[in-house]
Formats: C-alpha cells, sequence, structure tokens
C-alpha cells in the first residue's frame, strides 16, 4: 500500500493554461497537463449513465481486476469524477480500452464514447440508476515508456446515491452492491461529498467506513481517497495551502476526519472547471482537468506502486535521452 505519499501539491490553479474552453475542445493538442497532486451538478434527460450489470447479480464475475467502488450521495459528483477521470486516462496518460472477455465489454465502449461525447459538449452525466452497480471494465495502458509502468486492469464501480442511504442504522446494501463489499477482490475507495453539503453528511460517511470494517475491510490496509467536489462552489478553482483544505475538513466533517488522521487516509478536492446555469440546466463552460489528474495518479500508484509518471530506470534514463 502507498498510503504514506501523500497526494499534495498545490499548483497555480488560477493560470488560465490549465482550462480549455468547450467550444474549442475539439482543436487541443493533447499534450500531458503537466504536474500535479491530489486535494456536479444537474442532470439532464435522456443523458449520461446505462446500467451495465444486472441488479439481480450476488456473485461477482471476472474478478481479475482492480475494482474502484465510488460512495457518495445523490447529486454528490460521483459521475462527473469518474467521467472526468476516463476522460484524462484516454487523452493525455494512455489509452483505455474495454477489456477482452468481461461481461459488459461492449456497453463499456458504448459508454466510454458517450462519456466523451458528452464532456466535450459540456454536458454534466446523468446519475446511476437504483439498484444496479454500473460496472466498467478497462485495459488502461499508459503512455510512460518504462517498464516499470505496466498496463493495468481498472473496473469502475458506480452507484446510485439514494442506495447509499440504506446502510443508515444498521440497514445493508442491495445485493447487487453488497456482492462486491462481500468478495475478496481488490477494491479502492473514493468517497465524495460536495463542498455545499459536506456539513450534513459527515455521520453518513462515518457510517459507510464502519460499514466496510464490519465487511472485513481493515481501513488501515485499504486505498481510500476523500474528495471534496464542486469546490468551484467556494469561489474559487484551488487551495491556498495544505492548510486551506485541512480546515475545511476538519470544521464541515469533523468525525470523518479523526478516522483519515487515525487510519493515514488521503484526501483532496475536485472540480470539473467553470460550471454555469443555461435555460435551466447547468453546463461546463470551461473544462479543468487537473483534479482528475491527480486522482487519477493517486490511483494509478497504489495499484501499481508506481507514479504514472516516473521517469525511469538509469538505463531507461539513458535510453530515453537518446531516442529524443
Amino acid at each position: 500500500m502507498m498510503n504514506n505519499d501523500k497526494p499534495f501539491s498545490f499548483d497555480d490553479y488560477n493560470n488560465e493554461d490549465n482550462f480549455h474552453k468547450i467550444d474549442d475542445f475539439q482543436e487541443i493538442n493533447h499534450q500531458p497537463l503537466g504536474n500535479s497532486t491530489i486535494y456536479t451538478t444537474q442532470e439532464t434527460e435522456d443523458e449520461g449513465f446505462v446500467p451495465t450489470s444486472n441488479g439481480s447479480t450476488t456473485t461477482v464475475q471476472n474478478k481479475d481486476s482492480n475494482f474502484v467502488f465510488f460512495y457518495g450521495t445523490s447529486a454528490s459528483g460521483k459521475s462527473v469524477i469518474l467521467s472526468a477521470i476516463l476522460y484524462y486516462m484516454n487523452s493525455y496518460a494512455g489509452v483505455l480500452r474495454p477489456k477482452l472477455g468481461s461481461p459488459n465489454s461492449r456497453e463499456a465502449h458504448v459508454l466510454l464514447a458517450d462519456f466523451f461525447e458528452n464532456i466535450k459538449r459540456g454536458i454534466l452525466p446523468n446519475r446511476s440508476t437504483r439498484d444496479q452497480v454500473t460496472r466498467l471494465d478497462f485495459v488502461f495502458d499508459p503512455n510512460n515508456k518504462s517498464k516499470k509502468v505496466l498496463p493495468v486492469s481498472l473496473s469502475f464501480l458506480e452507484t446510485n446515491g439514494e442506495n447509499h442511504n440504506e446502510i443508515s442504522r444498521g440497514g445493508k446494501y442491495h445485493e447487487s452492491i453488497d456482492a462486491y463489499l462481500n468478495s475478496d477482490i481488490p477494491l479502492n475507495f473514493i468517497i465524495v461529498t460536495s463542498y455545499d453539503r459536506a456539513h450534513q453528511e459527515d455521520a453518513k460517511i462515518v457510517e459507510f467506513l464502519d460499514y466496510l470494517e464490519r465487511k472485513g475491510k481493515n481501513l488501515k490496509n485499504v486505498n481510500v481517497l476523500l474528495v471534496i467536489s464542486k469546490w468551484d462552489k467556494s469561489g474559487s478553482m484551488g487551495v491556498d495551502n495544505e492548510q486551506h483544505l485541512e480546515n475545511f475538513i476538519s470544521e464541515r466533517l469533523s468525525m470523518t476526519n479523526n478516522r483519515i488522521d487515525t487510519y493515514n487516509l488521503n484526501k483532496t478536492y475536485f472540480t470539473i472547471g467553470n460550471v454555469q446555469n443555461q435555460g435551466g440546466v447547468e453546463k461546463i463552460t470551461l473544462l479543468n482537468l487537473e483534479s482528475a489528474e491527480v486522482i487519477s495518479k493517486w490511483l494509478y500508484n497504489n495499484i501499481v506502486g508506481y507514479d504514472l509518471d516516473y521517469e525511469g530506470t538509469f538505463w531507461e534514463k539513458i535510453k530515453f535521452s537518446f531516442s529524443k
């Protein structure tokens, strides 16, 4: 586990070079976004997620992967974060391809195309369907040429926010969700709460962490990332320093913060960029992928043990220098 590598570096998020105008998105030269490290949404009709797995499934098929489980109540921003991560991975960090032999490889390919088309148009994803797990199976091929930076299988799991309310007061998840939490599979957890509702969800997040403990997931040995989404609602696209985020979490999420400190878990913030209301529908008018880059690099490092932008071994560096 790599939880001791705290994902923080505070770049200048006010630099307009970090943003892309939606109208000009087709013309962007896809170069790396630069170094960064760890620190929303109105649904539109007939857009967004389509369930890709059977809600009555009680056992997990195709366990040979690294699973990424998103926790967050309704409208927390989970779907936006997922689509931004997929876009960053496939546009800047390498190539995402559907995993052959997975039960939903064709559906994953369709959803991936929908995500990319929508994000270019500034359309925010819809929420997921209740009592079903949206499972997206991919192989991620990094564009880093070092032999240490290997391809990795990723299975993203996202559920409807209303399902997460079911574990309140000793309840339990729908069987389609519990199947993954009960299975002996590599699980990484991304816990999402929004800037404007974090103070209302402190107890719910703690209930989820307790639920994981009851399922035998020792938080000292599990990759967990807390993400404060919709950070743009603070009036800023970033934070002044690490203490800025620390203060927000300790004030708004005191019980969750205690768990984070006790188990040495990771935390960051997320923004998709500028979001404006256009005709009663919220749309992205200026896209920022820095937050997606941060989360993607955290995820890869925790799974593989090497940074996504690892510069290579001594001999690889010499080889790369001659190949330029």
